[in-house]
C-alpha cells in the first residue's frame, strides 16, 4: 500500500487524475461509534474486490435510493442492526478515482442503533479507537476519511 504524505502545500492525498468518461459509483458508509468512542471497521472478505482491507460499513446506493435509506438497508443486511435515518449525522465524503471508476462516498456518523451487532456476510469486524484507525490497511478512498474522523471524535 502506498504511503500518503502531505504535499508541499500541506494537503494530504495523491494527485487527482483527470480521467474523463469514467463511470461514477455512489457508495455510502458509516462510522458506528460505541459508548467507549470506538469506531467499527469491517474487513472485506475473500472473493470480494480489495479483500483483506478494512473499511467502514456500508455499500452501494441503488438507482432511485437515497444515501441514508441505502445505509439503513446495508446495515440491516451486513450487521443485522436497525438504525433510523434521523440518527445518521453527515460527516464528510470521499471522492476517489480508481482505475476503472470514480467513487463518491458520503460518510455518516451514528451512535444509536437497535439490535445486537452480528456480521451477516462472514466479515471480520473490530471496534477501534480513532487514533488506531491508521494501523489498518484500507482502500485508498477510505484513507482521507480516517483523519477527518479522528478530528471529529
Amino acid at each position: 500500500m502506498p504511503t500518503i504524505v502531505p504535499d508541499p502545500s500541506g494537503c494530504w492525498g495523491a494527485p487527482f487524475p483527470n480521467k474523463k468518461g469514467l463511470a461514477s459509483l455512489l457508495v455510502v458508509a458509516v462510522a458506528l461509534v460505541d459508548t467507549d468512542n470506538r469506531v467499527l471497521i469491517a474487513q472485506r472478505p475473500d472473493g470480494k474486490s480489495m479483500a483483506g482491507l478494512w473499511e467502514f460499513p456500508g455499500g452501494k446506493v441503488n438507482s432511485g435510493e437515497l444515501p441514508e435509506s441505502a445505509l439503513v438497508r446495508e446495515l440491516k443486511e451486513e450487521l443485522n442492526i436497525d438504525i433510523t435515518e434521523s440518527c445518521l449525522a453527515p460527516l464528510t465524503f470521499a471522492s476517489h478515482v480508481y482505475e476503472d471508476f470514480h467513487l463518491l462516498m458520503p460518510l455518516y456518523a451514528c451512535r444509536i442503533w437497535q439490535g445486537e451487532l452480528k456480521p451477516m456476510e462472514g466479515q471480520v469486524v473490530k471496534w477501534v479507537r480513532p487514533v488506531r484507525l491508521g494501523d489498518y490497511p484500507m482502500p485508498a478512498a477510505d484513507i482521507p476519511l480516517v483523519a477527518m474522523l479522528r478530528d471529529f471524535l
